[in-house]
């Protein structure tokens, strides 16, 4: 049996994974985080992407996809905290498609008085959705 760690995956509104993990793969602010069991503890904020899961005696991949967040590291147990969460199966590639259009047109247009800030942001949540997509695809 492979050793695991105990993961918890909790949005706003709800709490979308807790159980048990060989590995978690998170969207750190530099880079693709690996966790496995008995990591060193870690704080770290999240930018917008997909947490990959590996599960125990299952073949697939669990895949959420997160708005940014925090992920907390402790000796046997993983916390992800996440304003927004989606299951990878969940996902709506028409809307996050529209999301992506409607971002990008509101930075184009210099006249309109946008929070350029929060567009860039809805922008990059909504590229992340796309790229959760695009890897849950590859892994069924």
């Amino acid at each position: 049996m492979a050793m695991t760690i105990h993961v918890d995956i909790v949005s706003a509104e709800k709490t979308l994974y807790s159980g048990s993990a060989e590995v978690v793969i998170a969207p750190g602010q530099r880079g693709e985080l690996g966790i496995y069991p008995r990591h060193t503890p870690l704080l770290t904020t999240l930018k917008p992407g997909s947490v990959r899961i590996k599960v125990p005696d299952q073949a697939e991949e669990e895949l959420i996809y997160v708005s940014g967040g925090i992920l907390e590291v402790q000796p046997n147990v993983v916390t992800i905290l996440s304003d927004s969460a989606i299951r990878g199966a969940d996902l709506d590639e028409a809307k996050a498609l529209e999301a992506m259009r409607a971002a990008e047109e509101a930075m184009k247009d210099k006249a309109a008085k946008i929070d350029y800030a929060q567009a860039q942001v809805e922008l990059a949540q909504a590229v992340a959705q796309l790229a959760a997509i695009k890897k849950l695809r590859k892994l069924t």
